[in-house]
């Protein structure tokens, strides 16, 4: 198991909605009859088939770059029958980039946007890593950690010992890793290396696959839809530059975890969530 969260994340449609919606706030029926629906019991949750033009596809190399991941949101937001009426995107970490590039792509469909523990710049984030996390470990811990990256020795158990020990508690999880979360550790458990290192590269330090080189920061403004970036204290991901991605998108909000990582939800989890909700209430009812 490789436990690791850099690209590993969630881009969920959240259907706005809360219990104390004000009366002059009209809720549509159709947005709450689950008539005929096949999906009832599972709550919505359900597999949607990717189409490619090779044909229906879950896992094939060719086909994992941005572009045509954006293409498989838009597919299930499509048999979601989500609209900008209803449709939140939320994306942390790989999320986030995922969401930045749909919103750019078809804003017209949105309601609101998360970006959650994700810089919009992958050379910054090599940056904030060697200048200000790497800096931070014991020096003899993280020069025994390159030479296992330099021997490509990344299955190694001391390599991940040293990083669950010296970088994981202290920036992706800040808890002992037997109290870590089962939803987590599942997710971990099913993890695909075939396509994270690709993608990110092999290296828990920094991001070296095709997202290297991927940068968002001059585009932000173009995205006028409601939008909540959300840093945290600890992350991987510098909470200063997701402090200035929220003053550069259009309309944007951010929300800082003081005592949060890259999984602010579970390690800050009252600021995270109570700032999350009233993000979306306020974008529901007009106060945005």
């Amino acid at each position: 198991m490789k436990p690791t969260l850099l690209l590993v994340a969630g881009v969920l449609a959240l259907l706005g909605c809360s219990n104390d919606v004000p009366s002059n706030h009209a809720v549509s029926v159709d947005y709450l009859d689950n008539t005929g629906r096949a999906d009832v019991l599972s709550g919505g949750v359900r597999m949607i088939p990717v189409e490619t033009p090779k044909g229906t596809f879950r896992d094939e190399p060719e086909l994992w770059d941005l572009p045509r991941f954006v293409e498989e949101v838009e597919q299930v937001r499509w048999a979601l029958g989500l609209s900008r009426d209803n449709f939140y995107l939320y994306g942390v970490s790989w999320g986030g980039v995922l969401a930045i590039e749909y919103a750019l792509k078809y804003q017209q469909h949105l309601k609101g946007l998360i970006i959650s523990n994700m810089m919009a710049s992958f050379p910054a984030y090599n940056e904030y890593a060697e200048t200000v996390l790497m800096p931070a470990i014991d020096q003899a811990v993280l020069a025994e950690i390159k030479e296992f990256e330099k021997a490509e020795e990344y299955a190694d158990p001391r390599y991940m010992s040293l990083l669950m020990e010296h970088y994981y508690v202290e920036h992706i999880l800040r808890m002992p890793p037997e109290e870590w979360p089962e939803p987590l550790n599942r997710a971990f458990k099913h993890m695909n290396p075939a396509v994270y290192i690709p993608m990110q590269g092999p290296s828990e330090l920094g991001a070296s696959g095709k997202l290297e080189q991927w940068d968002r920061t001059a585009d932000l403004d173009k995205i006028s839809i409601p939008t909540l970036v959300i840093g945290a204290q600890y992350d991987t991901m510098d909470p200063k530059h997701m402090e200035w991605m929220a003053g550069a998108f259009s309309n944007g909000r951010y929300l800082y975890c003081p005592d949060g990582s890259h999984l602010a939800m579970y390690d800050d989890q009252v600021i995270y969530f109570d700032g999350l909700i009233r993000f979306i209430r306020d974008v529901d009812v007009g106060r945005f």
